[in-house]
């Protein structure tokens, strides 16, 4: 479900606050070095990565960021300031076509609450391209996604399909979640 957060002019997503534990925790448990974000959207997720990962460090300088962390938005329209202090790169498209031209491979990337935005064949051509360039993928979608169209003039925020557990490869972590299905998967 997406909820409406405004940002000066602009009006950009977010997802549910349920999974914020989960997520964190397994992206503290990986302790990743560098982090591809598809689906940046507001910059939630990046900004957990900074605060998480790089503060609770012991260092003692803030915005000495030593981890990359990069993201794909398919929508322009969000960009807002989180992008440029938060993330390193990001790269605008449909992350089908732009996750493949990316020249690195990251220890982590995220995608969360995006792939339901694509048809299962789409999808899951999406999540091979994530497992190929990272050595982890924490993934989450809901379980049970409501029927969306597009939102903010954005027609990427089209609900297309359902995810299951059984949908995911074998090499996996299932972390318990009432409202979504999250998942660390791994080389």
């Amino acid at each position: 479900m997406v909820t409406k957060i405004r940002v000066g002019t602009r009006v950009v997503p977010t997802s549910h606050w349920q999974q914020l534990n989960e997520i964190v925790g397994l992206m503290m448990s990986v302790r990743p070095k560098s982090i591809l974000d598809v689906g940046v959207g507001f910059g939630k997720f990046g900004v957990l990565a900074r605060e998480y990962l790089e503060l609770w460090d012991g260092r003692d300088r803030y915005n000495d960021w030593q981890i990359i962390v990069d993201g794909i938005e398919a929508f322009e329209g969000y960009k807002n300031p989180i992008y440029d202090h938060v993330y390193n790169t990001v790269f605008f498209g449909d992350a089908l076509k732009v996750l493949p031209v990316i020249n690195r491979s990251y220890d982590l990337i995220l995608m969360i609450d995006v792939i339901e935005h694509f048809t299962k064949e789409d999808g899951l051509l999406l999540l091979n391209h994530c497992i190929k360039a990272a050595k982890h993928t924490i993934i989450s979608t809901p379980l049970n996604p409501s029927p969306q169209k597009g939102a903010f003039n954005n027609q990427y925020e089209t609900h297309k399909s359902v995810f299951t557990v059984d949908d995911l490869p074998k090499n996996k972590t299932v972390v318990k979640n009432a409202k979504s299905l999250i998942s660390l998967i791994y080389q």
